[in-house]
């Protein structure tokens, strides 16, 4: 199923299949609409192998080392979908499968239930996903319970490009993440256990840096890092993308304890998007909202932990305007 979301500056498309974001068109100054959000025309593309364009990944987003972690004395193995590594949830995760879905008067609501043992992850687990939209926002909230101890960690994993899907780059866009540390990593992308600050490094974002000047400076070949924000359960803003030719802004706010900031280095032209675009490196960026990955593993980082009678719930709202 597809459900359309559509206010004066927003249009969205969902798919009940792994909810994925499918299309969101958003004004630029000129008060054209644009499809900033990289996918495909058909559904078959997405039933294919792809780098989870749009989608809501779990039951944990993001990477956990060895695909292994204990919990009460009882080790889970999970499957290995990236080099050593277990990557959003394994090898048929949240973002292939099929949704059931209820319509609500400003949104649609996804529901499922992963049973224990799917993906090799402990406990029934009961998962809803509501995506609202109020004028230039559109809100994206996650619940969940389980009958086991499980972790969990949600995030929606859309790749953005403010100048309209299919553009070649992403580096005349201007970001600024609200970030003091982020997570250095080891050479299979797992965080070594260090919070680094950002001060005096190539990771420091908190004033705009226009991303490609800023890759060439500090000799980066990208962005695939989480970046720790400002502990709390209150709503707040976390990063802000401008584009300066079309005028495109797009804010993130959230209830999570970390973002994965992407800029689609794995991205290599071999995939044919809608209109038969193609997706080179660095021609998206994603601001995946998350707990910080491997936090099943390292007892320092935020909870990632679910316990029965407990409700996981976080949100994330992205706002678009124009200036």
């Amino acid at each position: 199923e597809k459900f359309v979301l559509q206010s004066d500056s927003v249009r969205v498309e969902i798919l009940s299949f792994g909810c994925i974001i499918a299309t969101l068109e958003t004004k630029d100054r000129n008060g054209h609409f644009s499809d900033v959000v990289l996918g495909f025309d058909t559904l078959e593309g997405y039933t294919r192998k792809h780098p989870f364009f749009g989608a809501v990944v779990g039951r944990v987003a993001n990477r956990i080392a060895n695909g292994r972690f204990s919990l009460d004395g009882k080790e889970y193995q999970l499957f290995l979908n990236n080099g050593p590594n277990s990557l959003h949830g394994g090898a048929k995760g949240f973002d292939k499968v099929l949704w059931s879905a209820q319509v609500l008067p400003n949104g649609v609501r996804f529901f499922r239930l992963s049973p224990d043992g799917e993906e090799g992850y402990p406990g029934d687990l009961k998962v809803w996903v509501t995506y609202t939209l109020s004028g230039r926002e559109l809100a994206i909230n996650y619940q969940a319970q389980s009958s086991k101890t499980t972790p969990i960690s949600l995030t929606n994993h859309a790749y953005f490009n403010l100048a309209g899907q299919g553009s070649q780059d992403v580096y005349d866009h201007e970001i600024s993440i609200e970030a003091d540390s982020y997570l250095p990593v080891d050479d299979t992308q797992i965080p070594t256990g260090e919070v680094a600050t950002v001060q005096g490094t190539g990771f420091d974002l908190r004033q705009p840096v226009e991303l490609g000047k800023h890759l060439q400076k500090f000799h980066l070949d990208g962005f695939d890092h989480n970046f720790c924000l400002h502990q709390g359960q209150d709503r707040r803003l976390v990063a802000r993308v401008f584009h300066p030719p079309t005028g495109r802004t797009m804010e993130v706010h959230t209830t999570q304890p970390g973002m994965q900031f992407y800029t689609g280095n794995n991205l290599d032209g071999s995939l044919k998007g809608k209109g038969a675009a193609t997706y080179p490196k660095h021609s998206a960026f994603c601001l995946e909202t998350q707990n910080w990955p491997d936090a099943v593993n390292k007892p320092h980082f935020p909870n990632v932990l679910l316990h029965p009678g407990e409700e996981y719930n976080h949100t994330t709202w992205l706002v678009f305007s124009t200036a």
